[in-house]
């Protein structure tokens, strides 16, 4: 029976090592803001950090795909809500949008593909068996 879409919603603070001299947020400090996103969607899909140090299968992310369209500024409190987007065979994306707490305004939108991978070994690995089922709404076939 297919599951409701992962969903994931985080906040930020945008800090002086997150600025640039103008105090604009840099392109990198919003990828490491949703680099946490990503991690706790992760954990809602059964990767939690613990288990994946046991098993070595990590999700990687093979690409990443990123508008910046407003600027956010020190002082701002973010939040970024960050959704599992499709399944394939093999990868899987996930989509995030990066907002201002109280305003509807997006200044961020962001989607990254990411594939599961055995390391050391760097071996990809095909998702999980019940992914189709559990995520056929958003299932690539």
């Amino acid at each position: 029976m297919p599951e409701e879409t992962p969903t994931i919603e985080t906040r930020e603070e945008v800090m002086f090592f997150d600025t640039d001299i103008g105090g604009v947020v840099h392109n990198i400090a919003y990828l490491r803001m949703i680099e946490t996103a990503r991690t706790r969607l992760a954990a809602k899909l059964g990767m939690q950090l613990r288990e994946m140090s046991k098993t070595q299968v990590y999700p990687v992310v093979v690409r990443t795909e990123i508008d910046y369209r407003k600027p956010a500024t020190l002082g701002d409190e973010l939040i970024i809500s960050g959704r599992l987007e499709r399944v394939e065979r093999v990868r899987f994306w996930v989509a995030f949008e990066v907002r201002r707490v109280g305003e509807e305004t997006v200044l961020i939108t962001c989607r990254q593909s990411l594939a599961l991978v055995q390391m050391p070994q760097g071996k990809p690995m095909r998702l999980p068996l019940d992914w189709p089922e559990k995520y056929s709404h958003l299932f690539l076939k």
